[in-house]
């Protein structure tokens, strides 16, 4: 048999004397570190800022593009072609996920996200070197490639959050709704303090670059922190203590004792056979309160663990007991091909099958969304605010939408028919909000503050049902399993922002023809 048989978890008490034991990568102990200050708290707040500023630059600047392309639907046009690309790169990203490691996709996500912004600003924004036409599809571009860096980022950092302890991952999402508040502070600051609509937009453009830069140093520094080392440790395999045939195993006895000195329970003994002995006749040897081991045939794997000198002692963290049969072979390249496929598609179907009310969740999240923001909204006119209120609009939903992810980072979990209650009531915001536009020259729904106050509320429990499923989904799964689940639910996250943006379509048709100069 090449299955796992057993594992197990055993609680240790730290080596003392002589008998040191270290985390390879340089911890001196078992425990989790502390988070001091919140420090990596608030780093991962503003990655989530990093990932999504991009995509909230593009669409806050609604005023100067439909401006610079008047009668369009260039609002329309950058979420849907952002969405779309963003659902292919997720797939790509679960694909490359046992490819490329999570340091080079979430670095790929900030030099495409550094270098785009750049050329939108110098080229489009100020330099204006392409024709109106040209511009428009050149933009477009701009949004195809930095959806494509950013959703790798993001969904990576979602794999990389979900091996931490959850609240993490709401860190992330609160810096998510944070990119939309900043960029929204951002246009609102840069449009009072300067009339030219042009240079205020580059200004605009560079701050956001300037703090994708920034966020780019911090992630370099937390990564290598003890506290980030230490979970992503704990949920990798990749380093592990193997025991051969030929080398006895057991779990000391509390009343054993190494070279005089007090008991170590928990501490895995290995001492090599003699070479006259039977390799297939390992002796075992059980631990008071700790499990059964035998050395005959058997494979025995730790994370991250370290030899003492002298006797060869291990202290274990997490144990795993492989039992092989006694004939060996050696398999054809493309068979592991095909059994990493299958156990591949097999790690997904059951991830899926665990959280399948978490997917379906944040699906019906997103769509609603989308349906609305930021298409819809961009088409609601005021000619009391004029270009300010698709601003004042995207500032509310933004707004509310980081309260509700504040919100979600409260210690109650709600049950998985809560949050799909909560995902299908949302449904009435939809039309509601459309009769805020509809018809364009005389609205069903007329003002400016009704319009406002539904987009506080569709930002509000956006904030709620978007977040929810994401920070409860990975608790659901083991730990070897917690960057695919992430990576699971950014997929399902990303169908529902798809669907919902192709939707937001249909729904623009119902207006009627946008009005040149409202």
């Amino acid at each position: 048999m090449d299955e796992n048989l057993s594992r197990g978890y055993i609680q240790l008490e730290k080596a003392r004397g002589g008998h040191d034991f270290r985390f390879t990568n340089g911890f001196s102990h078992l425990s989790p570190p502390v988070d001091k200050y919140n420090g990596i708290y608030f780093a991962l707040v503003l990655a989530g800022v990093a990932f999504l500023l991009p995509y909230n630059s593009f669409i806050i600047a609604v005023d100067y593009f439909q401006s610079l392309y008047p009668g369009t639907t260039i609002v329309f046009d950058m979420s849907l072609i952002y969405i779309v690309m963003a659902f292919f790169a997720v797939l790509a990203n679960n694909v490359l996920i046992e490819t490329l490691s999570l340091n080079t996709r979430i670095t790929f996500g900030y030099i495409v996200s550094f270098f785009t912004l750049l050329f939108v600003a110098t080229c489009i924004v100020w330099w204006r070197i392409f024709a109106v036409n040209t511009s428009y599809t050149f933009n477009l571009i701009a949004v195809a490639i930095v959806a494509l860096g950013c959703t790798v980022q993001q969904s990576s950092f979602y794999g990389y959050t979900s091996m931490l302890p959850s609240r993490y991952t709401q860190a992330v999402m609160v810096g998510e709704s944070g990119a939309g508040f900043l960029a929204s502070a951002n246009r609102i600051v840069t449009k009072l303090l300067l009339d030219d609509q042009r240079l205020n937009t580059l200004i605009f453009f560079s701050v956001s670059i300037l703090i994708v830069g920034l966020c780019f140093g911090l992630h370099q520094v937390v990564r290598r922190t003890d506290f980030v080392q230490f979970y992503l440790t704990l949920c990798k395999e990749s380093k592990r203590i193997t025991l051969e045939p030929t080398e006895d195993a057991g779990l000391m006895d509390p009343q054993d004792h190494v070279d005089g000195s007090r008991s170590q329970y928990g501490v895995l003994k290995l001492q090599p056979q003699s070479p006259t002995e039977n390799s297939g006749g390992g002796a075992s040897k059980s631990g008071g309160g700790g499990g059964m081991m035998s050395g005959s045939g058997g494979h025995l794997s730790t994370t991250g663990l370290t030899a003492a000198a002298g006797t060869t002692t291990y202290k274990v963290e997490d144990v795993v007991i492989r039992m092989r049969g006694n004939t060996a072979y050696r398999r054809t390249t493309s068979t592991k091909a095909w059994a990493a496929i299958k156990k591949g598609l097999k790690a997904r179907w059951e991830v899926a099958r665990n959280i399948w009310h978490f997917m379906l969740s944040i699906s019906l999240a997103y769509f609603v969304t989308l349906c609305l923001y930021p298409g819809i909204e961009s088409e609601i006119i005021s000619c009391k605010f004029g270009n300010w209120m698709p601003v004042m609009l995207m500032a509310a939903f933004n707004g509310g939408d980081l309260i509700g992810k504040v919100i979600a980072s409260m210690q109650y979990e709600w049950s998985r028919t809560h949050m799909l209650v909560l995902t299908l009531s949302r449904v009435v915001i939809v039309p509601l909000l459309v009769l805020c536009a509809t018809p364009r020259g005389a609205p069903v729904i007329p003002g400016e503050t009704k319009p406002l106050m539904l987009s506080l509320i569709l930002g509000l429990t956006n904030g709620l049902a978007g977040s929810m499923p994401m920070i409860q989904a990975p608790s659901r799964v083991s730990e070897e399993h917690r960057e695919l689940t992430g990576n699971i639910m950014t997929l399902s996250y990303n169908v529902g922002l798809t669907a919902g943006s192709l939707v937001a379509y249909l729904l623009d048709d119902l207006l009627g023809d946008p009005l040149i100069d409202p």
